[in-house]
């Protein structure tokens, strides 16, 4: 085993020192578990759904005459690179 040392937000420190006390463990071997839990994560891929884009769609542009402007953004772009 190697020794590291790390710097903690103070918020950080008192949820891991509250789970290991929960978990009647040291903070170290709570640290030790949920790093290697990540690391050794055999599907390290996500997977996304619809409601992790929630966000689209909530923006609105003025799309004027270029309409849509989704297929004719060239144009658009060279519009206002005139002016």
């Amino acid at each position: 085993m190697k020794r590291a040392q790390i710097q903690l937000e103070e918020e950080v420190y008192e949820l891991l020192r509250h789970r290991a006390f929960k978990e009647k463990k040291s903070i170290a071997g709570v640290i030790r578990e949920i790093v290697k839990k990540d690391i050794f994560q055999p599907d390290r891929h996500r997977t996304f759904s619809v409601k992790d884009f929630t966000f689209i769609g909530s923006g609105h542009s003025k799309q004027g005459r270029l309409k849509p402007i989704s297929e004719r953004h060239d144009e658009a772009l060279e519009e206002v690179l005139q002016k």
